[in-house]
């Protein structure tokens, strides 16, 4: 499953998304902002990214008017790798990598084509299993455990 929100400025972004999830059969949560009218970013972020590191979902979406401050938000929680991706190519990477487990995006700055590109790549696209990416990965869990309140 994944866990999908956005918010006000992404709004309009997460329901095209949505409808390819649907058109696709792939399950996910929603867990808001449900409509145009302003919210915190940081609070939408914050609830993916827990849904994420809980297990209930194991991917997440989140967009806000740029992606960066809803990325940065989700990035708080210990065990999110979200990755701000304007391109397929990032995407890819992103997961291929990094294993990215949350998926930002830009709703003011990306058109629905292109995002939907985007989130596909990521969807399909899984973590290579050489040894130098999950080395870096265990280093970023290592600076997240020296940094934890």
């Amino acid at each position: 499953m994944i866990a999908i929100g956005s918010d006000h400025g992404g709004y309009e972004l997460k329901e095209v998304i949505k409808s390819y999830l649907d058109s696709e059969k792939i399950p996910y949560k929603d867990l808001g902002t449900y409509s145009v009218e302003s919210v915190d970013y940081s609070d939408i972020g914050v609830l993916v990214a827990k849904a994420v590191t809980s297990g209930e979902c194991h991917l997440g979406i989140i967009i806000c008017g740029t992606g960066i401050g809803i990325s940065i938000a989700a990035n708080k929680v210990p065990g999110i790798r979200a990755a701000l991706c304007t391109d397929s190519y990032m995407a890819r990477m992103a997961k291929e990598h990094n294993n990215a487990n949350v998926l930002a995006l830009g709703g003011r700055v990306l058109g629905a084509g292109l995002a939907l590109e985007i989130v596909k790549t990521f969807i399909d696209t899984p973590f290579s299993q050489e040894n130098r990416h999950q080395n870096r990965i265990d280093k970023i869990k290592t600076i997240e455990e020296q940094y934890r309140g």
